[in-house]
């Protein structure tokens, strides 16, 4: 019995037409996408003349910012501060404390060298042995706010170590010492010298002359 399909001329039953149309429509469609994609892609590294689109830059809101530092840096930087001026502060006070240390071991010293003259003068008959190697310089009231002083100049002029003993007395105007103050040099090499400063605790007024009483070597 017949079967209603065709036949081609070789005998082979051939597809219906209808769906050799919907085949081809469908590979048709698939091109088509296919292209679309690739291009999309652009996988192919070249430029296709279409200029790429890039977002346009957003301008900060200016409301947003406070004009302030966020609390934490803020108490961070207050912090610093504080910290930097209490050190300035303790160096300052640690500096002080370093000078006033220091003159007060310069004053002993000095203290312990002027006793030590003193008792060595009270061996001394006369004016000592030693005059020739002291000098004196007055130095001007307007470097010493008005303190009446005198540099005092040791020279060792002898070929040894030596150490001196000075006295200074300070005479009103009739001649009468008012006041008795001593130097001192230790173990002074030779030809060196040391220039102590003697200082009247007197007030300036009545004016007194400073005189070099004694001077011993030993």
């Amino acid at each position: 019995m017949p079967t209603g399909r065709r036949t081609g001329p070789t005998g082979r039953r051939t597809r219906p037409a209808g769906r050799a149309r919907r085949t081809a429509a469908a590979s048709a469609l698939g091109g088509v996408l296919l292209a679309g994609a690739l291009a999309g892609c652009g996988g192919d590294g070249q430029d296709t003349g279409t200029p790429a689109r890039t977002g346009t830059p957003r301008t900060p809101n200016a409301s947003s910012f406070s004009g302030e530092l966020p609390s934490a840096l803020a108490s961070s930087a207050s912090a610093a501060v504080s910290s930097a001026s209490v050190s300035a502060s303790a160096a300052a006070s640690s500096a002080s404390a370093r000078a006033s240390e220091f003159e007060a071991s310069v004053e002993a010293e000095t203290q312990r060298r002027n006793a030590a003259a003193e008792k060595e003068l009270k061996k001394v008959h006369g004016r000592g042995n030693a005059l020739a190697e002291v000098g004196m310089t007055g130095i001007p009231r307007a470097e010493t706010g008005g303190i009446l002083a005198v540099r005092v100049t040791i020279t060792n002029k002898t070929d040894s170590e030596a150490s001196y003993a000075v006295q200074v007395d300070f005479k009103d105007a009739d001649g009468k010492v008012v006041e008795t103050r001593y130097a001192a040099a230790e173990r002074l090499r030779p030809g060196k010298k040391e220039q102590p400063i003697v200082f009247s605790h007197r007030p300036p007024e009545p004016r007194l002359t400073p005189v070099l009483a004694k001077a011993q070597r030993y």
